[in-house]
């Protein structure tokens, strides 16, 4: 799947997900808040002008969401911009219920902001034996590597196969490779390689 298949699971699967920025006092803050819209350019939400929050998203522009339902999750790290009333008709169209919160003309108390650059992962642990895991990334944001890799000092001892909980390590060439896709990333292959060729990377 790609990033844009996320992306609408985020919207129209999940829907409601937690949002953190950092509070007045200088520490985490979350609260929930619907994903509203998505298309190829990013994700849309909306807040009132008069809330902390909407101040919040002024000054610092960066957000972390996370989402889940049913053993999947989605999470994303990025910048936000505020584009006012652009696609809140849009919005309340897709979003009928929006209609009743904010009835009429009282819809102006509201700002649409712009989930536009972003990077994340989408985890899914609903099949416990065999878990997925995959990168999003949104707009011209930069892809992490992340996770635990294996190097050419790897003599295929299959040590590290033997401590995996989910048997993602491929023993069919030298060096072994780790599959990110499945990968929990709990760090046991680590400290039983006798040649400390796994490296932890991001």
């Amino acid at each position: 799947m790609d990033s844009m298949t996320y992306l609408q699971m985020l919207v129209e699967d999940f829907h409601s997900a937690t949002v953190a920025t950092i509070g007045a006092d200088g520490h985490p803050q979350t609260r929930v808040i619907d994903m509203m819209l998505y298309d190829e350019r990013g994700v849309y939400f909306l807040t009132a002008k008069g809330k902390a929050f909407y101040t919040q998203l002024m000054e610092q522009a960066f957000v972390a969401v996370s989402a889940t339902k049913d053993k999947r999750a989605v999470s994303l790290r990025g910048k936000v911009k505020n584009i006012g009333t652009e696609k809140l008709d849009e919005i309340f169209e897709k979003n009928p219920y929006m209609k009743e919160i904010y009835p009429a003309d009282t819809r102006s108390a509201l700002e649409v902001f712009w989930l536009y650059e972003a990077q994340g992962e989408y985890f899914d642990i609903s099949v416990p034996a065999h878990i997925e895991r995959a990168e999003i990334v949104i707009g011209s944001a930069k892809t992490v590597k992340n996770g635990y890799f294996v190097g050419e000092d790897c003599d295929g001892c299959a040590l590290c196969y033997s401590v995996c909980p989910q048997k993602c390590i491929d023993l069919s060439k030298k060096p072994v490779s780790i599959n990110q896709n499945h990968c929990l990333h709990c760090g046991r292959c680590v400290p039983v390689c006798p040649k400390q060729a796994i490296q932890k990377v991001g």
